[in-house]
């Protein structure tokens, strides 16, 4: 059984950004989207954090789907910001960025997940692309089926 739910658009504008140190790296990518009129987009990037607040799925016997975010990890720096993906959406008409990345610590560990907002800010620059969507309104809601919070593409605006 194959199921999804998908909505066509297109790219708009690309926006090349460099975050400074010590700005947060969700609210640093909220930021520059803000300035630029973007409200739903796909970023890409990679650098270095100061330290780090990070969630994974860990097994949850309780929940619908029987797995959820467990604890928020922190990781103290220097942190090597291997790569980064995201999507920028809107739930309740803010921005509700959902943001993995894949990083390494000092001794060469690599760990990653799902970055916690607020925790993460940049040691010497995080490198991003942002990537406009249009005509597709890139929500984050509740998902019954799930009962948590999921990704929810939907046909927008032209």
């Amino acid at each position: 059984m194959i199921r999804f739910h998908e909505a066509c658009g297109k790219t708009g504008k690309t926006v090349a950004a460099r975050l400074l140190p010590d700005t947060d790296l969700i609210e640093g990518i909220e930021a520059v989207c803000e300035k630029n009129n973007i409200q739903h987009a796909y970023v890409s990037c990679f650098g270095s954090f100061k330290r780090t607040g990070y969630m994974y799925l860990v097994p949850k016997p309780e929940a619908k789907v029987k797995a959820g975010y467990g604890d928020v990890f922190q990781c103290e720096g220097p942190i090597e910001f291997l790569n980064g993906t995201g999507v920028v959406c809107q739930n309740g008409g803010t921005y509700d960025t959902h943001f993995h990345a894949v990083m390494c610590r000092d001794n060469g560990e690599v760990f990653g997940g799902h970055i916690v907002r607020g925790t993460t800010p940049v040691l010497t620059t995080v490198d991003l692309v942002i990537l406009e969507i249009e005509g597709v309104q890139m929500l984050r809601t509740n998902d019954e089926e799930t009962a948590l919070t999921q990704f929810l593409p939907i046909k927008g605006q032209e």
